[in-house]
């Protein structure tokens, strides 16, 4: 950043045009792409008696393999022996090599000739020569061509040399391509002497990879770490004045900085004063290069300070040390050193988060002092970040108006940077380094972190590497929840630390088991980095499972494990952390319980074999008076069991309710729609329609008056709310319409007199938030990244009236169950006519024949205030049949397994474990929309459980025989059940293409 004084007359204002996004900043992705070219095989030509003095302190392989590991590089090359000239010939015919090493004696010709042999064969492989003395060999004897050596390098037992030899041809060979796709920067060392350039390029090296992989943020994983490694500089190596000035003349965008002998060759000749000519020319064209002046002469000292250079002699006793001042000091690998212009010390920034810190406080005369001199981009290319420090490089002091302009200008774009370095990392947590404002996703242990979590960080990923969807909705902030992630570690050393095993067999009580958990210890390193992370998280939770076989495809374990939700606003932090740790052991808990060993039984899976991940997540949303939640919350899926009108299966659903989604996951009361047809609503078709369908209840978190212990059941911390109450809520009255009475109709505003309706009318029909057409594209998104359709579930916050908000939270993403079996079922029109149960909305494909007994829920004494009663029956029956291992047919009116009894029977997993079909009844005693957006939906399709939805007052086909059900006998009934026991299998036919189906008497 050059400093200029500023001019009024044309200043920037911050913000103002210039502000930062993310085409500006390095992804990791293009990290990928560099130093492709490699030289993974090398060819090595020695005597006997070189290679056993080469090899004394062990092989050369070894010692490559070995500074490798210990400078944590990836891909050491393999080293291939030959101890002659002629076998070195035939050997490079027989197979590709990326380099030839040759000692000086190979046999029956020299070194130079076998070079020009080597060349002759392959005109591009670089060909080296290792010698002990330069003898014979340097300068080349008179009447040798010396075109078949690349380099000539001195060994003398130093191993670095062997790793700078190899990382040299590399940087030679990507250099063009890695400057051009990355802007990665480039070191000129300019020297002839073979003796000085063996020395000073292992100890360049050492430095430059050293401080590369010291400066890399803590914050990064491993993959990442690796990955930016290949973002250091590259070092380029010149013998002459003229090649030196080439190089730089065609890497001058990209210099980082140039070290240069005083003597060296010019026009042929060596020339006292061809450095110094050197180093004064790139100093007129880039005034603030870091140039360093190697010399054996003391009295170049005060010569170099007129260019000005930093000068380093090169027989001091100190020359390593020096060498790192001048990366420390020069090259931005050390502390970002605060001064003022008179050189005194203010402050010192180790990483770009003190940085950003420091550069908020420091005096405005050190501010520009560091402007001018270009010491803010210097520094931040020494960490990699090219293209931010490039901007930095580009922009003039000059263009800002005043300097808190500037200072505003630097915060804003390092910030931007810390941030999108972030997205999409799973990052190692570490306390001392954490910051929650720019990690998004933060794992604790060495463990799995679970299938939600694994399915959250693969679409974390998705959203970093597809900018063009935050493009398209530039004003909608798409972002996953702040996660911080327990890792199966942490259940495994809690289970056994506390010899809680035994729970997982069966016999014990949800209850029992809950107790268990919460009066054993959390393991003391958890309870500290919990606590770490509970000093910066301020805002409220989700508990939620990530165990090993959640939402994994085909068994996904959807909604079976407990979620709690905390408020986090305790005034002492001792209590903040209680009832996080509580509500992590509810939810450890929540592993052995009833429900989810019910469902692993019919999967194969033993409850022993489960682990447990926790999510411990930011809750989106805003608080409201006493209560926070979102302004609305939902589930979306890409597979459409049940399209109508212009809809097709292949666009999804989507299912919304205002405030948290226990609403929908739940099979309460929530608006569906098309997200490629929002405006298709039929159950708000008319007036009537729309004050019956429309969801009157929603649930948020009290974070007022919050007990300071969650219970340990489900959700007990969430408040179910009637709309009527809150119409004057932000959200209410921003996502609803008024009914008028007295016109007998629905406007779509909240914004005057009259009961609110939450018909979402100003998202679906007026697209104010553009909910429908993100959910298209995510949908696709996710469908392409998983190679099956799926099912996401989000939560939107709009904000307040006085800081209104368009936040976009994404929550979990599962596979869906919806690939049918590629078996081919073909419904007869006789099968049609004769079945005594047939539906057009079928979910599933193929034929069953293992049936002999149906349980229906008997109409004459179906009550809509009994259906707790009656799931209470059906589990008493469940446990009957499924311990006689007899899958049996379940009839019933409404939604199976919603929460709200009042649309349907909602019973949980536990009490239909035996299940082997299922028909949903739709008539007068209970109308509601189909369930496929619960989490009770989503396990019965993965099981493969037939699922038949029934239309008995609809225009279709649909039938359900009941005269044929009452002609059997009664094998057991209870007050509302009715069992009966057929003498041969029932057939049940689905052709998954159509959706239909038939069920046909033995």
């Amino acid at each position: 950043m050059t400093y200029e004084h500023p001019s009024e007359s044309s200043c920037i204002v911050f913000p103002g045009s210039d502000q930062p996004g993310t085409e500006f900043y390095s992804h990791f992705k293009v990290f990928h792409e560099l130093m492709s070219v490699k030289v993974r095989d090398i060819l090595l030509v020695s005597s006997p008696y070189d290679a056993y003095i080469l090899e004394e302190d062990g092989s050369l392989a070894s010692r490559i393999i070995n500074e490798y590991s210990g400078l944590n590089l990836s891909q050491p090359p393999r080293v291939t022996r030959v101890s002659s000239a002629r076998e070195a010939l035939e050997t490079l015919d027989r197979k590709r090599f990326d380099m030839v090493i040759t000692m000086p004696h190979v046999g029956e010709m020299d070194a130079f000739t076998f070079g020009i042999e080597v060349k002759k064969r392959k005109p591009h492989l670089p060909v080296n020569l290792l010698t002990h003395s330069l003898r014979g060999v340097y300068p080349p004897p008179e009447n040798t061509d010396p075109s078949g050596i690349d380099k000539i390098y001195v060994w003398t037992g130093n191993s670095d040399l062997l790793l700078a030899l190899v990382k040299n041809a590399e940087d030679r060979k990507n250099v063009n391509h890695d400057t051009s796709r990355a802007q990665v920067r480039v070191l000129i060392l300019v020297e002839d002497s073979p003796i000085y350039y063996s020395t000073f390029l292992p100890l360049i090296y050492k430095e430059i990879v050293q401080q590369t992989q010291a400066v890399l943020e803590a914050g990064l994983n491993e993959e990442h770490r690796l990955l930016t490694m290949r973002a250091r500089p590259k070092i380029l190596h010149a013998e002459t004045y003229e090649e030196a000035l080439s190089l730089f003349r065609q890497f001058k965008p990209y210099l980082f900085g140039i070290l240069s002998d005083a003597r060296i060759p010019r026009e042929d000749k060596l020339d006292q004063e061809a450095g110094f000519a050197l180093l004064r020319e790139i100093r007129q064209e880039i005034p603030d290069l870091p140039l360093l002046m190697l010399s054996s002469e003391p009295e170049n000292r005060a010569r170099a300070a007129r260019v000005p250079a930093v000068f380093l002699d090169k027989n001091s006793p100190n020359l390593l040390a020096e060498l790192h001042d001048f990366f420390l000091t020069h090259l931005g690998f050390g502390d970002f050193v605060f001064r003022m212009p008179d050189g005194t010390e203010l402050d010192r920034a180790g990483d770009l988060r003190s940085l950003e810190m420091k550069i908020r406080e420091i005096p405005e005369e050190s501010l520009w002092y560091h402007a001018r001199r270009n010491h803010f981009s210097n520094w931040i290319m020494g960490r990699s970040e090219i293209t931010l420090a490039s901007r930095f490089r580009e922009v003039h002091a000059s263009e800002f108006c005043s300097a808190d302009d500037l200072r505003e200008y630097l915060i804003t774009n390092i910030h931007a940077l810390r941030k999108l370095r972030q997205r999409g990392v799973v990052a190692q947590f570490k306390g001392a380094t954490y910051d929650v404002d720019i990690m998004d996703f933060v794992k604790v242990g060495q463990g799995s972190i679970g299938g939600k979590a694994r399915g959250l960080a693969f679409m974390s990923t998705l959203l970093q590497d597809h900018e063009e969807l935050h493009e398209r909705f530039a004003g909608v902030d798409i972002k996953i929840p702040k996660t911080f992630v327990i890792t199966t570690a942490g259940f495994e050393a809690f289970v056994s630390d506390n010899g809680l095993h035994y729970l997982g067999k069966n016999g014990y009580a949800d209850q029992e088991v809950a107790e268990a958990f919460l009066v054993a210890d959390m393991p003391d390193w958890l309870i500290s980095e919990m606590e770490v992370f509970l000093a910066q998280a301020t805002f409220p939770l989700s508990v939620r499972s990530s165990s090993l076989l959640e939402d994994a495809q085909f068994q996904p374990y959807a909604g079976l494990y407990h979620t709690y939700m905390i408020p986090n606003n305790h005034p002492d932090p001792g209590v903040r952390l209680r009832q996080l740790i509580t509500a992590v052991k509810l939810v450890y808990a929540s592993t052995f319980f009833e429900g989810p060993k019910s469902f692993s039984r019919n999967t194969l899976n033993q409850p022993h074999e489960e682990a447990m991940a926790v999510i411990i997540q930011q809750l989106g949303g805003e608080a409201y008076g006493d209560y926070f939640y979102p302004a609305l919350s939902g589930v979306a899926q890409s597979h459409n069991f049940y399209p109508f009108s212009r809809m097709k299966t292949e666009e999804g659903i989507a299912h919304i309710a205002l405030g948290m989604g226990k609403t929908v996951v739940d099979g309460e009361r929530s608006l569906r729609f098309s997200p490629v047809h929002p405006n298709i609503l039929p159950e708000l078709s008319t007036v009537e329609d729309t004050l019956r369908n429309t969801q009157r209840y929603f649930y948020a978190l009290r974070v007022k008056g919050h007990p300071e212990s969650p219970k340990s059941y489900r959700d007990s911390n969430l408040v179910k709310l009637e709309v009527d109450e809150f119409e004057d809520a932000y959200p209410v009255v921003s996502l609803s319409s008024t009914y008028i009475p007295e016109e007998q109709r629905i406007r779509d505003t909240g914004h005057m007199s009259g009961p609110k309706v939450v018909t979402f009318a100003q998202i679906l029909k007026h697209r104010v938030f553009p909910l429908p057409d993100l959910l298209k594209d995510l949908l696709a998104l996710a469908r392409k990244g998983m190679g099956c359709p799926v099912e996401i579930e989000f939560s939107v916050n709009i904000g307040t009236r006085e800081e209104p908000k368009a936040e976009f939270f994404f929550l979990q993403m599962r596979p869906m169950v919806a690939e049918m079996e590629r078996l081919d079922v073909q419904i007869t029109r006789e099968e049609w006519e004769k079945a005594f149960c047939r539906s057009g909305h079928a979910l599933g494909n193929g034929k069953n024949r293992q049936i002999r007994d149906v349980v229906y829920v008997k109409p004459s004494d179906f009550e809509a205030d009994a259906t707790v009663g009656i799931a209470d029956e059906i589990k008493a029956l469940n446990g009957e049949l499924a311990k006689g291992k007899r899958p049996y047919l379940l009839i019933g009116p409404g939604r199976w397994g919603t929460a709200d009894r009042w649309l349907g029977i909602p019973v949980q997993w536990s009490h239909i474990s035996g299940v082997g079909a299922m028909i949903e009844l739709r008539n007068d005693q209970l109308k509601v929309e189909p369930s496929q957006g619960s989490h009770f939906f989503q396990n019965i399709t993965s099981l493969g459980i037939q699922y038949i939805t029934v239309e008995e007052n609809g225009s279709g086909e649909d039938r359900l025989d009941w005269a044929w059900l009452d002609s059997h006998p009664t094998y057991q009934e209870t007050a509302h059940l009715r069992h009966l026991r057929l003498d041969g299998p029932l057939t049940i036919k689905i052709d998954g293409r159509t959706s239909r189906c038939v069920i046909l008497e033995p």
